[in-house]
Parts: structure tokens; sequence; C-alpha cells
């Protein structure tokens, strides 16, 4: 059952430990209610791959995902024909001795020769129960395959030359990531509702955290959030998201720490910086200053 109110919805979610902002449940409420597909931009690692995943734990509904990159075609996406199975089909007709070629088109034409990748998987109407379907990393694709997408998102239905037109009964919850590495055609984002997922502030990571790791200590946290926080007004080429957080604490809680030291940081960068210049930029004096402003700010309050 879909959920009746923002708050509900923002209640499903952090129930399945996902802590979002209330801009981002109202948008999540809006799309689920009006049968919209929901366009989410973003940094890498802000947790917009996560957004589809939890709803489908919350709704209990399954995740069909597409992974986007270079060279995506129809045939990856949507769906292809056996042709191996349709050329056996061709030779037992030879062998014996069909002649109707417009009988023998109809069959290897037929469902039973279609293999349905993600797209039509997702509005397959024979489906128990409508899926999430999750179109990752839109950008990383190219753009002619955009054009493929426009039927699907308005309507819900796939047409295939060969066979017909394939539209979902009750259409499937939609998820469309993006970390704007290019722009997404306005066709696109014409079809969905759309939402910025930024990275949280200190407040919303530190909730992010206690949901994901409930048994860390409250100075750990606070000062791995404040750490991470001032890591992302530096320079860096790649600023750490609340996965890297989340995964740097893991990291912490592993080695034992009750506390950030400039040892620890140095030996742990790795796991929250993910290029050699940024690191280098960090290692040393700069983590060091870094702790100590962040110690300043904390007896300050």
């Amino acid at each position: 059952m879909l959920p009746d109110s923002i708050d509900a919805t923002l209640s499903g979610l952090r129930q399945h430990h996902y802590v979002a902002e209330r801009s981002l449940g109202t948008a999540l409420f809006l799309a689920l209610r009006l049968e919209r597909p929901l366009f989410l931009e973003g940094e890498p690692g802000t947790g917009k791959t996560e957004i589809a995943k939890t709803v489908a734990r919350f709704l209990e509904r399954p995740l069909i995902r597409l992974q986007c990159y270079e060279g995506l075609d129809l045939a990856s996406a949507a769906y292809e024909w056996n042709y191996a199975r349709q050329m056996i089909e061709i030779r037992l007709a030879e062998r014996d001795g069909q002649v109707s070629r417009e009988a023998l088109a109809a069959e290897l034409f037929s469902e039973r020769f279609l293999i349905p990748r993600a797209l039509l998987t997702a509005i397959d109407p024979r489906q128990p129960v409508p899926p999430v379907l999750l179109i990752d990393e839109l950008d990383r694709a190219d753009e002619p395959f955009e054009a493929f997408l426009l039927e699907v998102l308005s309507d819900f239905q796939l047409t295939i030359p060969e066979f017909g037109t394939v539209k979902s009964t009750t259409p499937p919850i939609v998820f469309i990531t993006s970390n704007r590495t290019r722009e997404i055609h306005d066709a696109v984002k014409r079809r969905c509702l759309y939402h910025w997922v930024s990275y949280p502030d200190a407040k919303r990571e530190l909730e992010i955290l206690f949901a994901r790791l409930p048994g860390i200590d409250q100075t750990l946290a606070d000062e791995v959030v404040q750490f991470v926080q001032r890591l992302r007004t530096l320079d860096l080429f790649k600023l750490p998201g609340i996965a890297e957080t989340i995964e740097w604490t893991r990291a912490l809680l592993e080695l034992n720490a009750v506390a950030l030291d400039p040892e620890t940081v140095n030996n742990t960068l790795g796991v929250l910086l993910k290029y050699q210049d940024d690191i280098a930029k960090i290692q040393g004096s700069q983590a060091a200053q870094l702790l100590s402003e962040m110690r300043d700010a904390v007896r300050a309050q």
C-alpha cells in the first residue's frame, strides 16, 4: 500500500534506515501518488540509488535495476530476439517442408522467441506486483538512448515493431538517477518529477550514521561528521559523499577507534577519498589542522 502522506513516506523510509529531508519526502510522495517517474540528480555518493532500493523494501516491491553505460542500446535495456533459436526454427521448418513464409514469420516473432530485458520486464502486465524500476546513472549512457525511454516514461508501454505494444496495467514505480556528468534532455525531464539530492547537513548526516550504525559512540560519530563536513568545504577533485562517510565510520569501528587522531585519519583516508591528489592534499598538516579546527568548534559550542 502506498503511503497516504508526506510524513508516512518519511517514516517508511526511516524505518528502513534512510533519513530523508522533507523536500525529498514530498517529491517521492507526489511521484507515488501521481504515478510519475522521479528524476534524481546530485553528486555521486549522496544516496540517489539507495532511495530506489529503500522504496522497494519499504513497499515490498521487486527492484529491477538498469545500470546505464556508454553504448547501452535497446537490445540490452528493453528486449531482443533470440536469433539462435529463430535460426534453428527456420532450419526445422525447411527440413519439414514448411512453405508458408507468413506463418513462419509470425511464429519467429512470437513471445516464445522474445527475450525481455529490464524495461520490458518492468512494464509486463503479468507482473503480480508492479515493480520498482531504477534507471541508474542515465548520464553514463549515450544521448540517443534517451529517446528509447520516452514511450516507457510517458505511457508505461513499449512498442515492438514485429510483435506489438506491451503496456502495463499498473505502472511501475520509476526512478532515474544522474550524476550530472552531462545534461539530460528536456524531453526526459518533462516526463518526470525532479529533485536534486544534495550533501546532508551535519545534523542529518549524524542521523544517517546512527540509523545505519546504531551502536556507534556519540563522540566518534560527532567527530566523523564534523571532519567530513569540513572536507566538503575544500577544493577537492571528488568530495566525499554520505556513502563514504558510512564506509569510513565502519572502518574506524573495525580499528576500535573511539575518537579521531592525526595518525588514524592519515592511515584511513583511502576509505574516505578516492583520488591520490586529494589524499596527498589532506594528509599530514592539513588533516591535523582540520582536526584542530573541529575540536575548537566543539569546545566553543
